[in-house]
């Protein structure tokens, strides 16, 4: 519901603001004075675009404000979606600047365009002669038939068996053409296998027999140098220990002069201890060493198969060649149970065609089942609205299961005796339409939320009895939902909870629409205006007062 629209600096407004009834609003104004400028503003702020050309001031910027308690819409999800905070009371902001820059806002948060469009046909529905599109739309007209049917949770079991059908199919697929592209690289993947399998490669192996070849390699070597080493270390007159040994001697001497020789005679000892570990460890190490030429050709062999997969591989790692094994070990193991998957997925999609089918149908029986009673609704409706000879039927066809269903509609209409119903966008004249898409709209009031619905002149090229039974309607319309009417009969226009008045103010240099609130006098003058010109007699006064009365 609007609760709140301001508008600024557009077009012939220079500053306007109203607050509308919850129930029912008339708007009036002569020919020109800026009904459909408003219009025009409310259009923007629905995300309409935007000229530069429409402001009022070109040195500033053009805002227009509305302000919703949007409470009974159930659009938690569009904010959650938009990530913007939700709150009972909504704004909506549309600016143009000078520069010709167009800005959208909710909630004072700046969104795309497209978002503010999807959030305004929720909150505003301008309906007017020419408004010919939406209803001729058969998704349109599907979820007109749904909302007559009550439908909603019909829809969302079907919602939700599509949902599981399309997700088994995705499966099923996905599964199918891999298991071709599987089954053709099957053997070569299963030969790869067995290669890296038969080396029964460990972590690290890499580097440890490259340790282990680079000593055999040079094992003569080594163990001479080891010999030389030990042999420093243990001579008999020269020898490393016995250098050891005598120094060991002084140093214990000295220690008894004082603090800081007992120190350097503790630094040496563990000198000496690390030299006999270093010894020891020498003559561990050449008991170890020998030159075996058999265990080095197995080693070079070994490697030699390792770098030639490496090099197979693009890697160079036993790691890398170890992932490689353990996914071709997935791929080869898929394919052995590739058929059992593809059988039970098949009987999961099968599974899931059928519960499909059987709410496609479900759906389908209620559509089918409100067809004539919707059609006889609407038809009584256009009666009382001076179209005695108006004929609705509801055309069906089955179509595959898509996301609305297992049906396609087509709403045919025919307005004169005799001539056969045909589709709505190809016969609906501007008036024959207006009062057809009110009649629907009017059914629609006793079914679900709608949105704020502005009627601009729908009223045009009808009178009597026909205009006292549209005004009717739109008061019990209104006993639900906000209705703002743009109207131009005294006998539509009495009937407002608020009538507001728009007019052109010529009192400065330039022409201004202004907009105001009629109190109870001001109002018996317009309608008695409206009804006899600019000088109302004293009996279009009373026919006022009287229309104002009923």
């Amino acid at each position: 519901m609007l609760t709140n629209l301001s508008i600024s600096n557009y077009a012939l407004i220079e500053s306007l603001e109203m607050t509308p009834d919850p129930r029912l609003n008339m708007i009036t104004g002569e020919t020109g004075a800026g009904k459909s400028i408003m219009l025009g503003a409310v259009g923007l702020l629905l995300g309409n675009r935007a000229d530069v050309k429409s402001l009022f001031d070109e040195e500033r910027k053009c805002v227009i404000e509305g302000q919703f308690l949007i409470e009974e819409y159930g659009l938690n999800d569009f904010f959650d979606a938009n990530d913007l905070d939700y709150e009972r009371h909504c704004i909506i902001r549309r600016e143009i600047a000078p520069s010709g820059k167009s800005r959208a806002f909710i909630n004072d948060t700046p969104v795309k365009l497209e978002a503010l469009k999807t959030l305004g046909k929720a909150l505003m529905d301008v309906h007017s002669q020419h408004d010919t599109l939406l209803l001729g739309a058969n998704e349109y007209q599907l979820s007109l038939l749904d909302a007559f049917a009550q439908n909603q949770e019909i829809k969302t079991q079907f919602s939700q068996s599509y949902k599981s059908f399309q997700k088994s199919k995705k499966s099923y697929e996905n599964i199918s053409a891999q298991a071709f592209e599987l089954k053709k690289e099957a053997e070569f993947n299963k030969f790869l296998l067995e290669e890296l399998s038969a080396l029964q490669l460990k972590e690290n192996e890499q580097q440890e027999l490259e340790e282990q070849q680079e000593i055999l390699d040079n094992a003569e070597e080594i163990k001479s140098k080891i010999h030389e080493s030990l042999q420093i270390f243990n001579g008999e007159e020269m020898g490393l220990q016995n250098l050891i040994s005598q120094l060991q001697q002084q140093l214990n001497q000295l220690s008894k002069y004082g603090q800081r020789f007992g120190e350097l005679k503790e630094r040496f000892q563990s000198v000496a201890i690390e030299a006999i570990d270093i010894a020891a460890t020498l003559e561990d190490e050449d008991g170890k060493i020998e030159v075996d030429f058999d265990q080095l050709e197995t080693i070079r062999e070994r490697l030699s198969k390792i770098y030639h997969l490496q090099q197979k591989h693009g890697v160079d790692s036993v790691e890398a060649l170890m992932a490689i094994e353990s996914d071709l070990a997935d791929k080869v193991l898929k394919v052995e149970n590739l058929d059992d998957e593809l059988e039970k997925l098949k009987s999961e999609l099968e599974q899931a065609r059928k519960q499909l089918f059987a709410q496609g149908e479900k759906l389908s029986k209620s559509r089918q089942s409100i067809f004539k009673p919707f059609a006889e609704q609407v038809t009584g409706l256009l009666a009382g609205l001076g179209m005695e000879n108006a004929k609705i039927e509801v055309n069906r066809s089955g179509i595959d299961p898509a996301s609305s269903g297992m049906d396609e509609v087509e709403i045919l209409f025919s307005a004169n005796k005799g001539v056969k119903p045909q589709p709505i966008r190809q016969v609906a004249s501007g008036g024959e339409f207006s009062r057809l898409m009110f009649a629907i709209k009017y059914i629609m009031a006793d079914k679900m939320a709608l949105p704020t619905l502005i009627f601009d002149e729908i009223d045009t090229g009808i009178s009597g009895e026909v205009a006292l039974q549209m005004v009717k309607m739109m008061q019990e319309i209104a006993l639900k939902h906000q209705v703002i009417c743009i109207s131009h009969l005294p006998q539509v226009a009495a009937k407002g909870e608020k009538h507001y008045f728009v007019y052109k103010d010529n009192s400065t240099n330039r022409t201004i629409s202004k907009i105001r609130l009629l109190e109870n006098e001001e109002r018996i003058q317009e309608i008695a205006k409206m009804i006899a010109g600019s000088n109302p007699s004293a009996t279009a006064f009373e026919n006022a007062k009287e229309l104002l009365s009923l």
